[in-house]
Protein backbone atom coordinates (compact mmCIF):
# COMPACT_ATOMS: atom_id res chain seq x y z
CA UNK A 1 0.00 0.00 0.00
CA UNK A 2 2.87 2.01 0.30
CA UNK A 3 4.00 1.53 -3.26
CA UNK A 4 0.10 2.42 -4.32
CA UNK A 5 0.87 5.81 -2.35
CA UNK A 6 3.79 6.75 -3.77
CA UNK A 7 2.58 5.80 -6.99
CA UNK A 8 -0.73 8.03 -6.42
CA UNK A 9 1.23 10.90 -5.70
CA UNK A 10 3.48 10.94 -8.94
CA UNK A 11 0.91 10.03 -10.94
CA UNK A 12 -1.11 13.76 -9.42
CA UNK A 13 2.03 15.25 -9.75
CA UNK A 14 3.06 14.12 -13.54
CA UNK A 15 0.01 15.91 -15.17
CA UNK A 16 -1.03 12.43 -17.02
CA UNK A 17 -4.10 11.10 -18.08
CA UNK A 18 -2.87 7.79 -19.04
CA UNK A 19 0.26 5.73 -18.25
CA UNK A 20 1.80 2.29 -19.06
CA UNK A 21 2.13 0.82 -15.93
CA UNK A 22 4.74 -1.57 -14.67
CA UNK A 23 5.50 -3.99 -11.41
CA UNK A 24 7.76 -6.70 -10.48
CA UNK A 25 5.61 -9.38 -9.34
CA UNK A 26 8.00 -12.75 -10.51
CA UNK A 27 11.91 -13.20 -10.08
CA UNK A 28 13.04 -13.01 -13.68
CA UNK A 29 16.18 -11.13 -13.61
CA UNK A 30 17.72 -14.46 -14.57
CA UNK A 31 16.20 -14.14 -18.13
CA UNK A 32 17.82 -11.04 -18.09
CA UNK A 33 13.99 -9.76 -17.44
CA UNK A 34 13.33 -6.70 -15.06
CA UNK A 35 9.21 -6.30 -14.54
CA UNK A 36 6.68 -9.53 -15.62
CA UNK A 37 3.51 -7.54 -16.10
CA UNK A 38 1.81 -4.17 -17.25
CA UNK A 39 -1.17 -2.60 -17.03
CA UNK A 40 -2.87 0.46 -18.41
CA UNK A 41 -3.39 3.17 -15.45
CA UNK A 42 -5.67 5.92 -16.24
CA UNK A 43 -7.14 8.89 -14.39
CA UNK A 44 -10.75 9.29 -14.34
CA UNK A 45 -13.03 12.07 -12.75
CA UNK A 46 -15.99 11.67 -10.09
CA UNK A 47 -18.74 13.90 -10.08
CA UNK A 48 -17.65 16.01 -6.89
CA UNK A 49 -14.85 17.58 -8.79
CA UNK A 50 -12.39 14.90 -7.70
CA UNK A 51 -10.38 11.81 -9.56
CA UNK A 52 -9.12 8.22 -9.04
CA UNK A 53 -6.93 6.81 -10.88
CA UNK A 54 -8.20 2.80 -11.97
CA UNK A 55 -5.70 -0.12 -13.63
CA UNK A 56 -7.01 -2.06 -16.56
CA UNK A 57 -5.17 -5.35 -17.41
CA UNK A 58 -5.35 -8.55 -17.89
CA UNK A 59 -5.03 -11.60 -15.30
CA UNK A 60 -5.17 -14.89 -15.55
CA UNK A 61 -7.30 -17.40 -13.25
CA UNK A 62 -4.59 -18.63 -10.41
CA UNK A 63 -3.54 -21.71 -11.88
CA UNK A 64 -4.93 -21.95 -14.93
CA UNK A 65 -5.36 -20.90 -18.07
CA UNK A 66 -8.04 -19.32 -18.13
CA UNK A 67 -8.04 -15.19 -18.20
CA UNK A 68 -9.66 -12.12 -17.42
CA UNK A 69 -9.71 -8.50 -17.89
CA UNK A 70 -9.78 -6.73 -14.46
CA UNK A 71 -10.45 -3.24 -13.29
CA UNK A 72 -8.85 -2.15 -10.04
CA UNK A 73 -7.20 0.35 -8.69
CA UNK A 74 -3.62 0.77 -7.35
CA UNK A 75 -3.96 -1.04 -4.35
CA UNK A 76 -5.53 -3.94 -6.05
CA UNK A 77 -2.60 -3.95 -8.43
CA UNK A 78 0.15 -3.71 -6.16
CA UNK A 79 -1.07 -6.32 -3.70
CA UNK A 80 -0.05 -9.56 -5.67
CA UNK A 81 2.64 -10.72 -3.95
CA UNK A 82 5.12 -8.69 -5.41
CA UNK A 83 8.98 -10.12 -5.40
CA UNK A 84 9.90 -6.48 -5.40
CA UNK A 85 7.93 -3.49 -4.35
CA UNK A 86 8.98 -1.38 -6.97
CA UNK A 87 7.32 0.43 -10.32
CA UNK A 88 7.88 1.58 -13.39
CA UNK A 89 5.92 3.27 -15.72
CA UNK A 90 5.91 5.54 -18.70
CA UNK A 91 3.32 8.18 -20.30
CA UNK A 92 1.94 8.34 -23.51
CA UNK A 93 2.25 11.15 -26.22
CA UNK A 94 -0.91 13.44 -26.33
CA UNK A 95 -2.10 11.60 -29.35
CA UNK A 96 -2.01 8.23 -27.59
CA UNK A 97 -2.83 8.91 -24.19
CA UNK A 98 -6.26 10.47 -25.80
CA UNK A 99 -6.63 7.52 -28.17
CA UNK A 100 -6.36 4.64 -25.21
CA UNK A 101 -8.50 6.64 -22.63
CA UNK A 102 -11.49 6.47 -24.89
CA UNK A 103 -10.74 2.36 -24.67
CA UNK A 104 -10.12 2.83 -21.24
CA UNK A 105 -13.11 4.38 -20.17
CA UNK A 106 -15.48 1.84 -22.18
CA UNK A 107 -15.71 -1.53 -21.11
CA UNK A 108 -16.94 -3.37 -24.58
CA UNK A 109 -14.07 -2.11 -26.20
CA UNK A 110 -11.37 -3.01 -23.93
CA UNK A 111 -12.71 -6.31 -24.35
CA UNK A 112 -12.73 -6.75 -28.05
CA UNK A 113 -9.23 -7.94 -29.03
CA UNK A 114 -8.83 -10.33 -25.59
CA UNK A 115 -8.46 -13.67 -25.98
CA UNK A 116 -9.03 -15.76 -22.98
CA UNK A 117 -6.91 -18.78 -23.46
CA UNK A 118 -3.77 -17.41 -21.58
CA UNK A 119 -0.29 -18.62 -21.84
CA UNK A 120 2.52 -16.93 -20.13
CA UNK A 121 5.13 -17.40 -22.64
CA UNK A 122 2.39 -17.29 -25.53
CA UNK A 123 4.40 -16.55 -29.17
CA UNK A 124 3.52 -12.38 -29.76
CA UNK A 125 2.50 -13.01 -34.00
CA UNK A 126 -0.26 -16.35 -32.94
CA UNK A 127 -3.16 -15.86 -31.93
CA UNK A 128 -4.02 -19.15 -30.43
CA UNK A 129 -2.81 -17.88 -27.01
CA UNK A 130 -2.42 -14.47 -25.33
CA UNK A 131 -0.74 -12.96 -22.49
CA UNK A 132 -1.24 -10.28 -20.04
CA UNK A 133 1.27 -7.71 -22.07
CA UNK A 134 0.25 -8.84 -25.17
CA UNK A 135 -3.18 -8.03 -24.23
CA UNK A 136 -1.90 -4.37 -23.64
CA UNK A 137 0.12 -3.66 -26.87
CA UNK A 138 -3.31 -5.11 -28.98
CA UNK A 139 -5.61 -2.97 -27.41
CA UNK A 140 -3.08 0.10 -28.28
CA UNK A 141 -3.16 -0.80 -31.82
CA UNK A 142 -6.71 -0.78 -31.59
CA UNK A 143 -6.91 2.01 -29.87
CA UNK A 144 -4.40 3.73 -32.83
CA UNK A 145 -5.91 3.08 -35.32
CA UNK A 146 -9.92 3.88 -34.84
CA UNK A 147 -10.96 5.95 -37.02
CA UNK A 148 -8.01 5.30 -39.80
CA UNK A 149 -8.78 3.89 -42.82
CA UNK A 150 -7.53 0.73 -41.43
CA UNK A 151 -8.84 0.56 -38.05
CA UNK A 152 -7.86 -2.45 -36.01
CA UNK A 153 -10.17 -5.06 -35.52
CA UNK A 154 -9.05 -8.36 -34.94
CA UNK A 155 -5.64 -9.43 -33.31
CA UNK A 156 -4.35 -10.21 -36.85
CA UNK A 157 -4.39 -6.84 -37.47
CA UNK A 158 -3.28 -5.19 -34.46
CA UNK A 159 -0.25 -7.63 -34.66
CA UNK A 160 0.33 -6.41 -38.40
CA UNK A 161 0.65 -3.12 -36.98
CA UNK A 162 2.50 -3.78 -34.28
CA UNK A 163 5.33 -5.15 -36.62
CA UNK A 164 4.37 -2.24 -39.12
CA UNK A 165 5.48 0.09 -36.16
CA UNK A 166 8.57 -2.10 -35.18
CA UNK A 167 7.49 -3.61 -32.01
CA UNK A 168 10.42 -6.31 -31.09
CA UNK A 169 9.69 -9.22 -28.44
CA UNK A 170 11.82 -9.81 -26.32
CA UNK A 171 13.90 -13.39 -26.69
CA UNK A 172 14.27 -16.16 -23.84
CA UNK A 173 16.57 -18.82 -23.55
CA UNK A 174 14.73 -21.79 -22.59
CA UNK A 175 16.26 -25.51 -22.63
CA UNK A 176 13.94 -28.04 -23.46
CA UNK A 177 14.14 -29.02 -19.75
CA UNK A 178 13.40 -26.28 -18.65
CA UNK A 179 10.19 -26.42 -21.12
CA UNK A 180 9.07 -29.62 -20.25
CA UNK A 181 9.17 -29.00 -16.43
CA UNK A 182 7.31 -25.74 -17.00
CA UNK A 183 4.84 -27.78 -19.56
CA UNK A 184 3.83 -30.68 -17.22
CA UNK A 185 3.45 -28.61 -13.89
CA UNK A 186 1.66 -24.99 -14.57
CA UNK A 187 -1.44 -24.67 -16.75
CA UNK A 188 -0.81 -21.41 -17.62
CA UNK A 189 2.88 -22.15 -20.25
CA UNK A 190 2.76 -23.48 -23.00
CA UNK A 191 5.40 -23.77 -26.52
CA UNK A 192 3.16 -24.96 -29.04
CA UNK A 193 2.45 -21.78 -30.86
CA UNK A 194 5.77 -21.23 -30.97
CA UNK A 195 7.38 -21.93 -34.33
CA UNK A 196 9.45 -25.06 -34.44
CA UNK A 197 12.53 -23.85 -35.78
CA UNK A 198 12.93 -21.30 -32.95
CA UNK A 199 11.50 -23.58 -30.33
CA UNK A 200 14.01 -26.11 -31.01
CA UNK A 201 16.69 -23.84 -30.61
CA UNK A 202 15.62 -22.68 -27.52
CA UNK A 203 14.72 -19.15 -28.70
CA UNK A 204 11.37 -18.04 -27.19
CA UNK A 205 10.07 -14.84 -27.98
CA UNK A 206 7.13 -12.99 -26.40
CA UNK A 207 5.95 -10.37 -24.41
CA UNK A 208 7.50 -8.31 -21.99
CA UNK A 209 7.99 -4.95 -20.37
CA UNK A 210 11.15 -4.26 -20.90
CA UNK A 211 10.32 -5.00 -24.90
CA UNK A 212 7.27 -2.57 -24.70
CA UNK A 213 8.91 0.11 -22.70
CA UNK A 214 11.54 0.18 -25.34
CA UNK A 215 9.25 0.08 -28.26
CA UNK A 216 7.03 3.02 -26.87
CA UNK A 217 9.95 5.02 -27.39
CA UNK A 218 10.86 3.88 -30.83
CA UNK A 219 7.71 4.17 -32.21
CA UNK A 220 7.70 7.53 -30.55
CA UNK A 221 4.38 6.61 -28.73
CA UNK A 222 5.60 7.98 -24.98
CA UNK A 223 6.19 10.74 -23.97
CA UNK A 224 9.56 10.61 -22.17
CA UNK A 225 11.54 7.77 -20.36
CA UNK A 226 10.29 5.74 -17.35
CA UNK A 227 9.91 6.14 -14.04
CA UNK A 228 10.69 3.79 -11.40
CA UNK A 229 9.24 4.24 -7.61
CA UNK A 230 10.54 2.47 -5.12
Amino acid sequence: MTLAWKTLQALDASGAKVVVMARAGQDLSKYGVRYSHLGFVYRQDTSDGGHVWRVLHKLNVCGTAESGIYRQGLGEFFLDDLWQFEAAWVALNPQAEAAMLKVLLDGPRSLVLHEPRYNMVSYPWSQKYQQSNQWAIETLALAMTAGSTEPVTSRTQAQAWLQRTAYQPTTLTITPLVRLGARMTKANVAFDDHPDEKRYADRIETVTVDSVFAWLKRANLSAGAPQVLR
